[in-house]
Order: C-alpha cells, then structure tokens, then sequence
C-alpha cells in the first residue's frame, strides 16, 4: 500500500531541494512524476518549483477549492504517475490532505508532502495540523537558528528587521520577510518569556 508522508521543516531547510532531488531519482529511473504546487506560492515563475541553490522543475498549480484527488486522477489516466510530490503542504487545506492520502489508498501511488510546520506565531497551518495527523510517515528536515541550535519556529520581520506578532497567517515571502530560528529565540523575539515568568528554582 502506497504511503502519504509529511516532511517538515522551519524556513530555508531546503525543503524544496529534497523534493526535487527525490522527484529527479524516480524520473532517472524511467518512473513518471507529479509535482503539485499551492498558486498562491508566487515567489518564483508560476508553475514552477524553485530551490534556493537554482534547482527547478514544472509544476501543476492548485487554489484550495480544488479537488486533489480528482487532479492526480486524470494524470494518472493520461500515463502511469509513479509519485506525486507536493510543494508548500502547509497551503493545503484539511479537504486535501484527505483527498491527498486517497491518492495513496485508492490509486496505491505514493505521495510526499514537503512544508513548514508552524507559522510566525507559533500555530499549526491547516495543512500541516491535518498532514501531522493522518500521514504514514513525518520527517524533519533540519536547518539550525543563528546561535547553531536547530531552528523549529520561524520569526516574521519588518522593514527595520523587528519581529512581527500580528497579521494575517499567510503572506507570502523569503528571506527577506522570513527568519528560521529555535524556540528560545522565537519566545525572545515575541516577547513571551519574560522575567517573571521564569520557573522558580
């Protein structure tokens, strides 16, 4: 039975890497490929998946109201699919990650999800909730935070590089909005730890 896996990651990982390195082994192999990716990602050309080292490869955009299922199916009538990979999971919504592991259970054909798990306040995407919840397989891809800690959370900045503690949950940006850092600095940077709150000793 095919699997639905999840791999995670703060920002600048090289998520988007893994996924193309992964995809271009099948494809080596003679193993046809799907790469799906959210339209609302427009850091890059549309319908492309873009590494930060220059990698990239076409992709099949799709908006939220889409039917993922539905999507993979008519692919996969076309010519065999072998494995779908999916680009900015945590843009799915909850809908989707169920149609996604129909694509597993229905179609036997693999799927591999790459995304961020929370967002610049802390909280679960919807994607990324419901992906930690019903796939086969999470993995973290680990990038470190500037004290060489690992990096699990990420801070949004503004233009004087301050962190930002309100706002909508999606805006789309890199590095320039963007930093990966570890817990304690992300509650340094949101101001959530403060004297007197620390533990008793």
């Amino acid at each position: 039975m095919a699997k639905l896996y999840f791999y995670f990651s703060a920002m600048n990982a090289g998520k988007s890497t893994v996924l193309l390195q992964a995809s271009y082994n099948y494809r080596e192999r003679g193993m046809n490929t799907m790469i799906l990716l959210p339209e609302m990602d427009t850091r890059f050309a549309a319908g492309k998946v873009t590494s930060r080292i220059g990698l990239s490869s076409e992709a099949i955009t799709f908006n939220q109201s889409d039917n993922l299922f539905s999507v993979v199916h008519k692919e996969h009538d076309a010519k065999s699919i072998h494995a779908v990979f999916v680009d900015e999971a945590q843009f799915l919504t909850q809908l989707q990650v169920r149609q996604l592991s129909d694509v597993c259970d229905t179609l036997d054909i693999p799927v591999m999800t790459y995304g961020l798990r929370t967002d610049f306040q802390g909280h679960l995407f919807e994607g990324s909730e419901h992906l930690l919840a019903w796939s086969d397989t999470l993995s973290e891809i680990r990038t470190i935070c500037h004290c060489g800690r690992k990096a699990t959370m990420v801070l949004r900045m503004d233009a004087k590089g301050q962190p930002v503690k309100d706002g909508r949950q999606i805006q789309i940006g890199g590095n320039e909005r963007y930093v990966s850092v570890c817990r304690q600095h992300f509650k340094d940077g949101m101001s959530v730890r403060r004297d007197d709150e620390l533990p008793l000793l």
